[in-house]
């Protein structure tokens, strides 16, 4: 009897640990993920072990793998997870459905050059809806409740979560105007020896695609500098450190640039995303609606599927560089 109460004891804070532990598949990455030590994080799972009776991992050099009682439990908790979401999202929803925060995720550089712009005009026709925009390269997990809505480019598997295509994001390599007229441009791949790349290395970025995209086996002695920031790139960019590979729509949008014809260019698709449960509330669908209309290809041929060159978007983008340009930004008008 004694060893049942200690199992019903066990703490749900604990079971969520758990199921870290095994979307991580190691100590120290889920202790990283949720603010933790790696000591505590393994103290409470060896907590919940010795509560409900039996080893929920197996644990060697290379990280985590689920027992056998681990891989009987983890659907079970994560089906309480997805009960638990369910009630604070119907919460969420619930009173004076018209007025509100809604939390959207999305990548840095939509997010700060794009959506941000466009926000502004946003809250002045619906005051009572806050946008909390939250703007990171790492993927926000809508159906875990760490945003309302994502824009990100991975399409999610979640069978709970509505899926949307939004547009396709353009890349295209560039240079200052002060950098050609100092260093020239490569005219060919081969030539990108003599050049240094501003390389972002960030979650949904595709590590392989830069050298993938340039045909070469490796960017050794290439890259000048390497960050996570889309922002980053672009004021590097700007600042004369090299060739970095940004939206085909940066020059449309008023970025001081000159395009690299190198003959490659690369794409992303955007996606958004939002849990099922927020079908009914309506300042979840005046958002999604908004950010529809905001990516419409239609209306904005940088986002349309097929490749556009940036010269040729200049005077297809006459409107949106003069309503939402990147005048005013600090990395747009370095001095």
């Amino acid at each position: 009897m004694q060893h049942r109460e200690e199992a019903l004891d066990a703490s749900w804070d604990d079971l969520k640990l758990f199921l870290a532990c095994a979307k991580y598949k190691s100590f120290r990455n889920a202790a990283e993920e949720l603010g933790l030590t790696s000591t505590t994080l393994m103290r409470r799972v060896d907590r919940l072990e010795e509560r409900i009776g039996c080893k929920l991992f197996l644990r060697d050099q290379s990280g985590l793998t689920l027992s056998d009682e681990g891989t009987a439990m983890i659907a079970d908790v994560a089906h309480m997870e997805r009960h638990a979401f369910n009630i604070f999202r119907r919460a969420s929803r619930s009173s004076n459905d018209t007025s509100g925060t809604v939390r959207v995720a999305v990548t840095e550089g939509p997010g700060n050059f794009w959506i941000l712009p466009r926000l502004i005009d946003f809250q002045k026709t619906y005051r009572k809806i806050t946008v909390d925009l939250r703007c990171a390269m790492k993927q926000a997990d809508v159906a875990r409740l760490e945003s309302d809505i994502a824009i990100q480019l991975e399409p999610p598997t979640n069978p709970d979560l509505i899926v949307a295509k939004l547009g396709r994001l353009h890349i295209y390599p560039f240079v200052s105007k002060e950098y050609e007229t100092l260093y020239g441009v490569p005219a060919t791949l081969a030539e990108l020896k003599n050049h240094r790349i501003i390389k972002q290395s960030a979650p949904q970025v595709d590590d392989g695609a830069y050298a993938r995209v340039l045909g070469l086996n490796s960017l050794e002695g290439i890259v000048g500098i390497k960050t996570n920031s889309s922002v980053g790139v672009l004021y590097a960019v700007e600042r004369g450190a090299g060739i970095g590979f940004l939206p085909t729509v940066s020059i449309a949008l008023g970025a001081s640039l000159v395009a690299v014809d190198l003959g490659v260019s690369h794409h992303a698709d955007l996606w958004l995303t939002y849990h099922r449960e927020f079908r009914t509330s309506e300042r979840h669908k005046v958002v999604v609606d908004w950010l529809k209309k905001i990516f419409d290809a239609r209306t904005y041929p940088c986002f349309r599927d097929e490749f556009i060159h940036p010269n040729a978007l200049v005077p297809m983008m006459t409107a949106a560089r003069e309503g939402f340009g990147l005048a005013g930004y600090v990395a747009a008008t370095p001095t």
